[in-house]
């Protein structure tokens, strides 16, 4: 199958599955994301950015999926995506929502030259930039959500970034029951939603609340 028509099932996917997720996207929107989908592809040979074995899959699991965080982040919202690799969750979000800023923290030098990339061709330079560095080697920065979709030895890793959030921020993440057990075994106040389509998958909502973790 040929890139135009691969691009145009991830389109046809995207139109098609979006109620399921709770989203709805302007034709800019779907232009921005298959432009997005178009990118990765051709780079993920490369880098191994997603792992997806159709456009289909890509539509749903992973940009739709990320899309769900667009119900819980605020108008004017400022992000900080930790381990953001092949851009999700926060450039399907950037693209939907064009009042979000966003700060796309990827500690691999390969990646994050893929995400500038992205950024440029999809204008959005204004709204993002890329750290490459790990989260924990910067500065919390100024933002009200810490979104994260995968990261190395994410469950380990989990306490340090809730300590590195902002007192007043929320973290979105998603994981499965081993993510949930770490998160409910530190006692922070949090959310398990479970996401749609999936049995085992969920985003959860973790509220810092300005004090430190135990």
């Amino acid at each position: 199958m040929n890139v135009a028509a691969r691009t145009m099932q991830f389109r046809e996917t995207l139109e098609a599955e979006m109620p399921a997720y709770g989203v709805a996207l302007s034709p800019e929107a779907v232009d921005g994301l298959a432009r997005y989908y178009e990118l990765l592809s051709d780079w993920n040979s490369r880098l191994h950015l997603v792992s997806f074995r159709s456009p289909e899959e890509f539509a749903t699991r992973h940009v739709l999926e990320s899309l769900v965080l667009l119900r819980f982040l605020s108008q004017g919202a400022r992000v900080a995506d930790v381990g953001s690799g092949g851009g999700l969750p926060i450039i399907p979000c950037l693209i939907a929502r064009t009042d979000l800023q966003a700060a796309l923290i990827e500690s691999s030098n390969k990646k994050a030259v893929f995400l500038r990339e992205v950024l440029r061709e999809i204008e959005m330079k204004e709204r993002a930039q890329v750290i490459a560095e790990r989260f924990e080697n910067i500065p919390t920065p100024e933002v009200d959500f810490v979104t994260s979709r995968a990261l190395e030895r994410f469950e380990a890793m989990v306490p340090q970034m809730i300590e590195w959030a902002p007192a007043a921020g929320t973290l979105l993440l998603f994981g499965g029951e081993g993510l949930g057990n770490v998160i409910e075994n530190l006692a922070v106040p949090n959310e398990r939603i479970l996401l749609p389509k999936s049995a085992r998958r969920f985003l959860f909502v973790v509220k810092k609340i300005g004090r430190e973790l135990p």
